[in-house]
């Protein structure tokens, strides 16, 4: 019995070792929430992942949202929380609770458990060096401080990878007056990772990837070209809540990260089972 597991423990390291060395000193952005964000579990086999791959020479990004922490200080403070179609509305108080919670709290405790990992992270948000440059998302209906990004100085992140840092970035930006905006987690990792060049950009979700029949798990498309991407909203495959965060795996790709990827987050060390196996686990999208 012993054999068998060391052999196997064996195989497992081997078979790791082409995909260490491919991504070693690349980049990988890791949009990090949903389950993932809130089990605790979970968190901490997520914090073990990264610290591992930060370890082998893998340089990791790790961006973040905060939503239930959003919602439950807003509770707290006796704001009501108010969605248009799915997004945010957030007004003056809205927004100065997004930039107190995400920027403070949220990210905070990342870099805190980081640490408790013994992984060395670097606590950051759009605002700090002008990372993220905003400006008022158009929509009808008016959603308030929503930001859509329009600039990535990407100097403050490349600078605490080269000095060996893990940044955690909170997605809150600005405009170039400094006024605060609320920004999507999924829109500002895939704009990041475009605008570093990386490797490949990882949505961690609640769902196990793209599937041809979202009522059967089995269904599970592992690979798509970004030029299917049409054919397949077409089709109905794509829709719902899949669409904006599919949107952003196609536009990171034009924008030159070699590969994205919507992986699971309910499942433990999923981010490694992703880089570092042949068989993958969510969908990736080339």
């Amino acid at each position: 019995m012993n054999e068998i597991s060391n052999g196997m423990r064996s195989k497992v390291l081997i078979d790791a070792l082409p995909y260490i060395q491919k991504y070693n000193n690349k980049i990988v952005v890791v949009k990090y929430g949903g389950n993932a964000m809130t089990n605790d579990e979970l968190k901490q086999a997520v914090m073990s992942d990264i610290v591992l791959l930060s370890l082998v020479g893998i340089k990791v990004v790790l961006v973040h949202g905060g939503g239930p922490e959003i919602n439950e200080m807003l509770s707290k403070l006796g704001i009501e929380s108010k969605f248009i179609n799915g997004l945010r509305y957030t007004d003056e108080a809205t927004v100065e609770v997004v930039k107190m919670v995400l920027s403070g709290r949220v990210n905070k405790e990342l870099v805190s458990l980081l640490a408790r990992h013994k992984g060395n992270a670097l606590g950051l948000c759009g605002i700090d060096g002008q990372m993220l440059i905003a400006e008022k998302m158009k929509n009808e209906p008016d959603l308030g401080f929503v930001g859509e990004i329009v600039k990535v100085n990407t100097k403050p992140i490349t600078d605490a990878l080269d000095n060996g840092y893990i940044p955690v970035i909170a997605t809150v930006a600005c405009d170039e007056e400094g006024q605060t905006y609320n920004v999507n987690a999924d829109t500002a990792a895939a704009r990041i990772a475009a605008e570093l060049k990386a490797e490949n950009l990882i949505l961690m979700t609640d769902i196990v990837g793209l599937l041809r029949d979202k009522n059967d798990p089995s269904t599970l498309i592992p690979t798509v070209q970004v030029s299917e991407v049409p054919f397949l909203k077409r089709q109905g495959i794509i829709s719902g809540g899949m669409i904006p965060k599919i949107d952003c795996c196609v536009e990171a790709v034009r924008r030159g990260v070699s590969r994205t990827s919507i992986i699971d987050g309910r499942i433990p060390h999923s981010i490694l089972i992703e880089l570092l196996s042949n068989e993958g686990i969510g969908t990736q999208f080339i």
